[in-house]
């Protein structure tokens, strides 16, 4: 009971008059007399409204349930506990606490009052916040006479961080304000400390396992370095530095590599498939929909080229038929396959390996963790393992959801790339828009028009998007326009995306199923249209579908002409900056974890009480600070001292939802 945290606090303290009130106020109190006061209407429908003087001036007090319960007396001195609101140049509170003076104790009036989080089932039982604020001080007798503390005495010291026992009374009960945040600092600190602890052991676990040894730097690599027309990017030569160390060490790898939009994740990935086929190992790469994996297929194909016949590339996805699988199940068998590309159809049982030993999974929060294992749980010893993401994360985030994992970053764009330019328009400048495009669509260029699609209301939507392409039909009727969303068949839907890829098609009319695998370099306008229904991350990854070619690109986001300020900061955001990881920060900032974490994978990955991801960064980098200095000594947690820690983690049971590379 005692772990269930208050979720704000009210100063109790301050006593205001109605005169001083202003319009940002939160809860107040005040103290005055009910001079009048009337119930209008019958039953249900009764309403009782009160007039409330300070003796500097008067407002309303309203209550629409439980009037029956409510008694108001003359002459009697109140104090008033709400929220006001205006209303008629008038303040008003709903449902206001209004206590006798005679009745008021020193615990209502002292200090900060801790608000607790209800359900509405727990309220019809009588259990409101007042209600557990009760209970819980009903407990802190017993609390008070000490608490077994979760943090050994060093790190509590080294950090200043409150007692267990001293935490626990002043989160709920705190005499002021500074009190009150070094009891959530500390107890935030222990919940997270102990995350980032279960985290870094299981890494030092898989550091331990054995992995295929990949030292070479073989033929097939070079070769393919040498006849590339470009140079690679600082950022890129690092990143294959830093996997071919993990390929070499004799040690399983377990290695996620972040790049925004357009920075060369796949060049990178297949340069690495090369050094595992240089080793005499095969390699594949995993994509979440046909589209991705025959994009990547495409773009493997063009790459190796100047090779010849020395590198294999196969493709498998649900739409090969059995009678073409069969080649490719050969050849991963008898290993004249090198690098396999494929959808979930890499997981089925038929599929067979002779030697596989590194694997690339591309938008892995597209795969489930059962459905990785199969894929890797083929070998005796697990391959080396690439997780891939063009969806940037905020560090906070990533030392938590994919703490378990190396990082390996590609921050850098290839040079000649031009950033897209991104402008916001009201939807009510439609005919300035329309002749934008089609100055873009005579100049040779194309053009995606992208509508939400949100999963409660699809019906509406997908009329919207139909509304949208009859619209743009007869705006432009010299053009031919493909129209694809989520509930049409795959077939027909590859089928208006590759007629928008050959330049078949000018404009390609769109809900979000566009987001990842499309590459389109003379598409050079992204219109997302209602933008105030997207998010930051994901209206960034949709702008990722231009600026791709050498030509000048351009976002338009189109939004209502009444947003609120939350929708007005996002399109702030994006029209300043292409920077997908300052997006993301921006995007935990604004929305909180829970969203982003949904981004990655629905679900949190663990459950956090009081901590908070998108405010308490400094707190994550510090507990998981403290838990490596831990294990650095000490990685079973074996020495006297920590056997706190080892039984805590028993306790707590603190499993990880999601461990992007695990091959148990």
């Amino acid at each position: 009971m005692v772990r269930q945290y208050p979720y704000k606090y009210i100063d109790r303290s301050r006593f205001y008059k109605i005169a001083e009130l202003a319009d940002e106020d939160t809860y107040v109190q005040i103290i005055g007399e009910v001079t009048e006061w009337h119930t209008v209407g019958i039953g249900k429908a009764q309403r009782l409204s009160a007039t409330f003087n300070d003796g500097t001036h008067q407002c309303e007090l309203v209550w629409f349930k439980g009037v029956q319960y409510v008694k108001l007396q003359r002459g009697v001195k109140y104090l008033l506990f709400g929220k006001p609101s205006r209303f008629n140049h008038i303040y008003n509170f709903v449902h206001p606490e209004l206590t006798p003076w005679d009745k008021v104790t020193p615990e209502m009036t002292q200090g900060l009052e801790p608000y607790y989080n209800t359900t509405d089932t727990m309220k019809r039982h009588g259990l409101n916040s007042r209600a557990i604020r009760t209970m819980i001080a009903d407990l802190m007798p017993d609390v008070r006479r000490g608490v077994p503390d979760t943090i050994g005495m060093d790190i509590l010291q080294h950090y200043r961080l409150m007692s267990l026992t001293d935490a626990l009374v002043n989160v709920h009960f705190p005499k002021d304000t500074p009190t009150m945040q070094s009891a959530r600092a500390r107890l935030k600190f222990e919940e997270l400390f102990y995350v980032q602890l279960q985290i870094l052991r299981q890494m030092k676990r898989r550091e331990l396992n054995p992995g295929f040894a990949m030292p070479m730097v073989g033929n097939r690599f070079h070769a393919l370095y040498k006849a590339l027309p470009f140079d690679l990017t600082n950022a890129q030569k690092r990143v294959i530095h830093e996997i071919h160390d993990d390929l070499k060490s004799g040690h399983q790898m377990n290695r996620l590599l972040q790049g925004d939009v357009g920075s060369g994740k796949t060049l990178v990935a297949l340069l690495c498939c090369l050094l595992a086929v240089d080793n005499g190992y095969q390699a594949c790469i995993m994509a979440p929909t046909e589209i991705l994996a025959n994009q990547h297929y495409e773009t493997l194909k063009h790459f190796l080229a100047p090779l010849g016949d020395a590198v294999h590339v196969a493709l498998l996805t649900g739409s090969i038929t059995p009678k073409n699988r069969v080649p490719i199940h050969n050849g991963l068998m008898n290993g004249t396959i090198h690098i396999l590309i494929g959808t979930h159809a890499l997981l089925e049982d038929a599929v067979q390996w002779q030697n596989l030993g590194f694997v690339v999974i591309d938008e892995q929060h597209r795969f489930g963790v059962a459905q990785r294992a199969r894929l890797w749980t083929k070998n005796q010893t697990p391959p080396h393992i690439l997780v891939m993401t063009a969806t940037p994360i905020p560090r906070t985030l990533a030392m938590t959801v994919y703490g378990d994992l190396h990082v390996s970053i590609i921050d850098e764009l290839p040079p000649g790339r031009k950033p897209v330019q991104t402008i916001h328009y009201s939807l009510l400048r439609q005919a300035q828009i329309y002749s934008f495009l089609l100055k873009q669509i005579q100049a040779g260029r194309q053009i995606y028009v992208v509508y939400p699609l949100i999963k409660e209301n699809e019906k509406m939507d997908l009329q919207d998007l139909q509304n949208g392409f009859n619209t743009l039909c007869e705006a432009f009727p010299d053009y031919k326009i493909s129209m694809v969303h989520g509930q049409m068949r795959a077939a027909d839907k590859d089928l208006q995306m590759q007629r928008f890829a050959s330049g078949e098609t000018q404009i390609l009319v769109a809900t979000t199923v566009i987001e990842v695998g499309v590459n389109v370099p003379n598409a050079t306008v992204m219109v997302i249209q209602n933008a105030e229904r997207f998010g930051l991350s994901q209206l960034h990854q949709l702008r990722g579908r231009v600026g791709r070619g050498a030509e000048q690109s351009y976002c338009l986001l189109l939004t209502d002409d009444e947003i609120s300020t939350d929708t007005r900061k996002r399109m702030n955001i994006m029209v300043e900056t292409n920077d997908g990881f300052r997006i993301a920060e921006a995007d935990l900032a604004l929305r909180g974890p829970g969203d982003l974490e949904g981004t990655l994978q629905s679900g949190t990955p663990f459950n956090l009480q009081i901590a908070n991801l998108a405010t308490d960064g400094q707190l994550v980098a510090l507990a998981r600070q403290a838990a490596m200095d831990i294990l650095e000594k000490d990685p079973l947690l074996e020495d006297e001292m920590n056997r706190i820690y080892k039984r805590q983690l028993d306790i707590l049971r603190v499993t990880q939802s999601y461990n992007w590379g695990e091959i148990s």
